[in-house]
């Protein structure tokens, strides 16, 4: 309880409005607060749906008004990536350009993926506001986790040929952000086994993509993950750090089917892809999960963006996991017996 009103009493301080935009945005600050920024994108949206599998820089002005009720109107660069976007969205993920003369306030945001839906229809809004409350959830049970910051944007065709649509989006922090403030560096030109990683932490990260029941992840393949090690240490294990949950059980997405090699039918169907320890070295990591059940579901059912049956069927689904994980036998089955091997 006392963790819990802690955790309300510091996002209640972030809550708090921003300094006025007179200023260059400082871009950890901007990724502690909670609320939602609006914003609007005027680009050539038609060359981004024609031309989405050639990444090329292309000049678009951008508009955030804050919380505080400030504005910056700046112009930018923004670029399609994601490889499977990019073959079947409407409008792939972008990157976000700011470190450029002519965004000023904004440069210090350097370059930040943007993840948006699929399409402008609703129900891809909802699942990436699903996806951006399993970003939220893994800031509660690490520190080594991307902050993202939720934005309700306005497309805008600078060519006026398309319709103009809004949308919800989020942006997620740089992984230099993320290891500076761990007091990490990137590594990213070693090629990793499985079980080369830092071993506590990376028990934390299995057992967290086990808890969204996310499969579609590898180390050894670097993909959807990212490595950092500390500044000052050339010899330590790496640190896993996730990303991209759009395949994640809890997510739940319908285009999303497990690799078929894992022997699950369904991305909902849990499957732990960590070794096996210990129960001491288990009961270290899932003691995290569980100080932290209280402040997860009070996030979750507080969100107010999503309906109150989605809200309840993402709760279920987390239930099951705490389940699992307060009984010792379930616990030695699923990350012991279970394990992988190889």
């Amino acid at each position: 309880m006392r963790r819990l009103c802690f955790i309300i009493l510091t996002f209640i301080i972030y809550r708090q409005p921003t300094l006025a935009q007179s200023l260059p945005v400082n871009k950890q600050l901007f990724f502690l607060d909670d609320k939602i920024i609006e914003v609007t994108i005027t680009t050539d949206i038609k060359k981004l749906r024609i031309k989405k599998k050639v990444s090329v820089w292309q000049p678009a002005g951008i508009t955030m008004q804050f919380p505080d009720s400030s504005v910056i109107n700046e112009n930018i660069s923004v670029q399609l990536r994601g490889i499977y976007r990019k073959e079947y969205c409407d409008i792939a993920s972008l990157m976000l350009n700011f470190k450029n003369p002519a965004a000023p306030k904004l440069s210090p945001l350097k370059q930040l993926k943007l993840v948006g839906g699929c399409s402008s229809d609703k129900a891809d809004e909802e699942l990436l506001l699903k996806e951006y409350l399993v970003y939220k959830i893994y800031n509660f049970i690490s520190p080594m986790s991307f902050r993202v910051r939720l934005l309700h944007i306005n497309y805008k065709d600078s060519k006026e040929k398309v319709r103009s649509y809004s949308q919800y989006a989020f942006l997620i922090e740089d992984i230099k952000d993320l290891a500076a403030r761990n007091n990490c560096r990137e590594k990213k030109t070693q090629v990793y086994g499985f079980d080369a990683a830092d071993r506590q932490q990376f028990n934390l990260v299995c057992l967290f993509q086990y808890m969204i029941g996310n499969t579609d992840w590898s180390v050894r393949q670097y993909h959807n993950i990212k490595l950092m090690v500390p500044k000052n240490d050339t010899l330590a294990r790496p640190y896993v750090i996730p990303y991209d949950f759009d395949y994640a059980g809890l997510v739940n997405a319908p285009y999303a089917v497990p690799n078929e090699g894992l022997g699950i039918t369904s991305v909902t169907q849990r499957l732990y892809r960590g070794f096996a320890r210990t129960m001491d070295e288990l009961q270290t990591n899932l003691n995290i999960f569980k100080e932290n059940k209280d402040v997860i579901m009070f996030y979750l059912a507080d969100f107010p963006l999503l309906n109150v049956r989605v809200r309840r069927d993402m709760t279920r689904y987390l239930d099951e996991f705490y389940k699992i994980i307060d009984d010792k036998n379930s616990v030695r089955s699923a990350f012991i017996t279970h394990a992988r091997t190889n």
